[in-house]
């Protein structure tokens, strides 16, 4: 693609309004260039972002997992169970996570076996993953982990970097070797262009949805784990709502809801935004409730402007002929 036609593709869009947003943001506060501000911008936003990384995938195939964050309180609240009961932390974390690899193969297995639509079950394990992790830890705060298990998530390792944004820029890295340089990348975009095509073509479409459904839940589970490291304390109802912005993130990044195309890039460029947006706003003392509201637009526009754009696109189109 050109220069010009990148410049008039989504992503280009998603660069000229992160311009915009980062200039405000830099005559709102002269601080915000600082490196404690632009790592503290990621720390703050770490885990959803984390999440939104294999969520781009899901999305793709033509799926979607309501149930990630749900997952994340489950892991959490797993590991915080374990570690009341007396077992060491390291064995609390490995129990964590193979909490949220479970609840992922039980999503995968539901919807890559049995066929039911991913919306029904994810929505269906958004609630009972929570209530597990509600009879867990009741409505008490666990806390008192170990202090180099706090330190693994507030505390930077190399300078204000924190161990959560290393982790971040490896599966980065990760996805989109995978997403844009493997076999399994491929397949995610074949299923999610057309089903049945993919089954009629010999695809092992069941083997790709169960792999989706299981790393959703894993590195779920590993997002919560670094939450409550970031938080120093557990509770039952940690993460609620993360879905939104998660989802919000990959839409707005480009990604079809109805699968089949997006890309990387896009979602990285819409992670910039949505941060540097959070930032600005808290920079300005705009409430946490307005900032909801506002990623929900962002969620409304980010599904509605594709659709609109290539209805314009089709009547300029032809018009011309």
């Amino acid at each position: 693609m050109t220069i010009l036609g990148r410049l008039k593709s989504w992503e280009g869009l998603l660069l000229g309004l992160l311009a915009v947003i980062v200039v405000m943001n830099i005559l709102r506060s002269p601080y915000f260039l600082g490196a404690g501000n632009i790592a503290n911008l990621f720390q703050l936003s770490i885990e959803k972002i984390i999440v939104a990384l294999i969520m781009t995938l899901i999305i793709i195939n033509g799926e979607i997992d309501l149930s990630v964050a749900s997952i994340m309180g489950l892991a959490a609240c797993v590991l915080a169970w374990l570690f009341q009961m007396g077992a060491s932390l390291p064995i609390a974390i490995v129990g964590g996570l193979l909490a949220g690899l479970a609840a992922g193969l039980f999503n995968g297995f539901w919807v890559a076996y049995v066929g039911l639509p991913s919306l029904a079950v994810t929505l269906a394990g958004l609630i009972g993953f929570r209530g597990i992790a509600r009879i867990l830890v009741e409505d008490r705060a666990i806390g008192g982990f170990p202090v180099w298990f706090n330190t693994l998530g507030q505390q930077g390792i190399l300078g204000p970097i924190t161990a959560s944004i290393l982790i971040f820029a490896v599966l980065f890295a990760i996805v989109a070797i995978v997403l844009h340089g493997s076999a399994l990348g491929r397949l995610v975009y074949v299923i999610g262009n057309n089903l049945q095509a993919a089954r009629y073509s010999g695809v092992r479409v069941q083997s790709v949805k169960m792999t989706l459904f299981a790393a959703s839940g894993l590195i779920a589970a590993l997002a919560g784990i670094l939450y409550a490291a970031r938080l120093g304390s557990v509770r039952g109802d940690m993460a609620t709502g993360f879905e939104l912005d998660i989802i919000t993130i990959v839409l707005l990044g480009g990604v079809s809801i109805f699968g089949g195309s997006g890309n990387l890039a896009g979602v990285g460029l819409s992670i910039l935004v949505i941060l540097n947006l959070r930032n600005g706003m808290g920079l300005a003392n705009i409430t946490g409730n307005t900032q909801t509201s506002v990623i929900g637009a962002l969620l409304i526009f980010s599904v509605l402007a594709p659709n609109l754009a290539q209805n314009l696109q089709r009547r300029w189109i032809g018009r011309k002929t």
